[in-house]
Parts: C-alpha cells; sequence; structure tokens
C-alpha cells in the first residue's frame, strides 16, 4: 500500500501545539447520519442591543428571552445544519494535504475507473470530489450535501465551468431520490474522529446498498482502526488532574467528567510505550450498519519500561480497488491530519516495564440518545512485576 504524502514523520511540521486540545479551542468535526458533515458548536449566547440609555429595549428582551429559551430546547443534533455550513470547517479539511492530495491521486490516477461514468459523491461538501471526478473524465457526477454549503458549492462548480458535468442535491441521502436508477462510484469522505464518530458512514452503506450498481467501485474502501498506550503525564495533568485544585478549590467532580470524554489531540510518537494493536476493520463493499458496533480484544507489548496514562487510537483508510492501492494513515508517526488522534485517559496510570503485556477489551456503539456520538468503553487487564490494574472505564465522545 502506497501512503500518499504520509511516509513516517516525527511531526515536527505538525501546525497544531499540542496544547491547543480540539474540544477547548472551540471547533469540532461532526456530522449527522444524512449525508453531511459538520462542525459542533456552543450556541452563541444572544446578543443584547442596547438603547441610547445603555438598557435593552422591550422588544429586545423579548427576542432574546425567545431566542435563550429556543438554544435551551436545542440539542447538538439541531446544530448540524448551520455548523456545517460555515466556510472554516471547509478551509481546515480542504488544507488538510494527506487527506484531499490522496483522494485527488486516487481518482486522477484511475482515470479509466471514472471515464464516462456516473459518480456519487456523498456528502459533497464544497464540491472538491465531484470537480476531480469530472477532471477524470466522469459523464455526470450527483453531489449531495444537506448542509448550507452547497449553494457556495454550486457557485464553485459554475466558476470552474463544471455546471454541465455536476448536480448538486440538497437533503438527506436517505430522503432524495437521484435521477438515474444506479451509480458507477461512491466517492466521500466519511472518517470522522475514531474513525466513526459522525456516523456518516451508515449513509454512504445506505447509498451503496440502494444505488450503487454491481461491481461497482467505492473511494475509499478500506478502514482499520488501531490502538496503543502511551506516557502523558504533563497532559493528564493539565487537562484531568488540573480540576484537583484549582486556585486553591476542590473541582474534582469535574475532574470524573473530563476523564469519561476522550481528547482529539495530537500525539508526540516519543510517548507511545507499546505496540499497537487493531481493533476494527471495515470493508465498505460488504459491511453493515451493525458492524460499526463492536467489541475487540487487544493485546499490546510494552517496548520500554514506562508508564502509561492513556490509550491512543488511530485509523488508516486505503483505496483498493484501484490500479495501485493508495492510502493514508492517521498515527502518529505520520504526517499530521485533521483527525489527529483520540485519547482515552485512565484514572490512575500502569508502570510498565519492557516486554510486559496489556491485554483489555474495546466497545463502541452508537450513543442511544444522540447517534452522531459514541459510546466507547475499555476493559483493561494488566499484571505487571510493579503494577496490577483490572478497571472498566465508560467514555463519550461527543
Amino acid at each position: 500500500l502506497v501512503y500518499a504524502g504520509v511516509g513516517n514523520t516525527n511531526n515536527n511540521s505538525t501546525p497544531t501545539n499540542r496544547r491547543q486540545y480540539n474540544n477547548m479551542s472551540g471547533t469540532k468535526r461532526n456530522a449527522d447520519s444524512n449525508g453531511c458533515n459538520g462542525t459542533e458548536k456552543d450556541a452563541p449566547p444572544p446578543t443584547k442591543k442596547m438603547s441610547d440609555g445603555g438598557n435593552a429595549t422591550t422588544s429586545d428582551a423579548a427576542t432574546n428571552e425567545q431566542s435563550s429559551k429556543k438554544n435551551d430546547s436545542l440539542t447538538s443534533k439541531d446544530y448540524y445544519f448551520d455548523s456545517y455550513s460555515h466556510h472554516g470547517i471547509h478551509e481546515e479539511m480542504l488544507k488538510d494535504q494527506v487527506r484531499t492530495r490522496t483522494y485527488q491521486l486516487a481518482i486522477l490516477n484511475n482515470k479509466h475507473l471514472f471515464e464516462g461514468k456516473i459518480i456519487l459523491d456523498v456528502g459533497c461538501g464544497t464540491g472538491i470530489l465531484s470537480m476531480f471526478a469530472v477532471q477524470a473524465g466522469a459523464a455526470h457526477v450527483y453531489g449531495v450535501d444537506c448542509s448550507g454549503i452547497i449553494e457556495s458549492a454550486k457557485r464553485i462548480v459554475k466558476d470552474n465551468g463544471m455546471e454541465d458535468k455536476i448536480t448538486l442535491i440538497k437533503g438527506k441521502i436517505e430522503e432524495i431520490d437521484l435521477p438515474v436508477k444506479e451509480v458507477d462510484i461512491i466517492v466521500s469522505e466519511w472518517m470522522g474522529y475514531f474513525l466513526l464518530y459522525e456516523s456518516m458512514l451508515n449513509t454512504v452503506l445506505h447509498a451503496r446498498d440502494k444505488w450503487l450498481k454491481p461491481g461497482g467501485v467505492i473511494f475509499p474502501d478500506k478502514a482499520v482502526m488501531y490502538i496503543s498506550a502511551l506516557e502523558d503525564e504533563q497532559m493528564k495533568f493539565e487537562r484531568i488532574d488540573f480540576w484537583e485544585n484549582v486556585y486553591g478549590f476542590n473541582m474534582s467532580v469535574l475532574k470524573e467528567a473530563a476523564l469519561k470524554e476522550p481528547v482529539v489531540d495530537i500525539v508526540d510518537p516519543k510517548h507511545i510505550v507499546t505496540s499497537a494493536d487493531h481493533i476494527l476493520n471495515i470493508d465498505l463493499n460488504t459491511c453493515t450498519e451493525k458492524d460499526l458496533s463492536f467489541s475487540s480484544p487487544f493485546r499490546i507489548q510494552a517496548e520500554r519500561s514506562d508508564y502509561v496514562h492513556a490509550f491512543v487510537a488511530y485509523f488508516e483508510c486505503a483505496f483498493t480497488n484501484i490500479h495501485k492501492p493508495l492510502g493514508f494513515s492517521t498515527s502518529p508517526q505520520s504526517k499530521y491530519t485533521h483527525w489527529k488522534q483520540t485519547i482515552f485517559y485512565l484514572s490512575e496510570p500502569m508502570t510498565v516495564c519492557e516486554g510486559e503485556e496489556i491485554t483489555g477489551t474495546i466497545t463502541c456503539k452508537p450513543n442511544v440518545g444522540n447517534v452522531r456520538d459514541l459510546d466507547i468503553e475499555l476493559d483493561v487487564k494488566f499484571d505487571g512485576s510493579r503494577s496490577k490494574v483490572d478497571t472498566h472505564i465508560e467514555y463519550r465522545l461527543r
């Protein structure tokens, strides 16, 4: 498998400082199970317009009260459509050269698959993958997205002279009808944090079952997720243990909450303590929605004597149904991507010696209240010479 522009690097050129936790800096990528991607932001507080006397007017106050009540009743699902309408998240993804360049190479280097074919772009966003497909010779591309960004995408397509080749449809994949009965290829950038966050893969599978012709191709078609362990004392202290003493006050109740929320951040490869084990293999040609809820055992071995403060998960994606298989990795050893890595902190560190094994099981399923969120459980067992652990921790990625 060729990794496009990835290679094994030491992350020297990563554009984000590890201290800038993604879910603390205000941007979080997510998508609903309807073929759309999005960022998740807290609803902004109502802004009071001030009269000359410096007080909010009665009408403004009423408006603000109604807005406040509306915001209070909304969930992260409700913010989905508006959030992905903003150009900022698309800028972040387009500037992710590993992501975008891999798709570009996979499409343009396989024109024999695209020439004269009908393409479906699931969650098309700005239309970049649709335009790559036209460059590769596609007869026509149907791009589907349910966020407001599709209005900008229509202008982008027109400005690049491709309006006769690309039809953009605003709506949910599960609810729309295409002007054609089947498509030859489905392209989609469906991956989220921890690979499955966003539940967008369900939408791709729905499109596959409804429109992909027998023998059709999905871009990409394979994904594998891995887990390993890391030493992360400093960041655990700053993010988790911080709550034990906040300006002299005990806020440990928030430590419990922080511990249950995985952190999406960049991991320095030098902090990796163990080998890695795969915990999920996905073949988009054959998998079903049930396969996306999983429970997988893992066994990893300490490669040096150190402390383990957390587990880290990352994934690889591949285009294998092409002339020369191509893929990319989000591992700590690979070039930066906007997916970074997903970190699961332990309440107490483990003391491991080189050669000792950590075993466990990781379980993942969509949250019942919000299927875009993930409920993840870790069962960890370790019987080392200097510490012993048998613990169960529940997390929620949201």
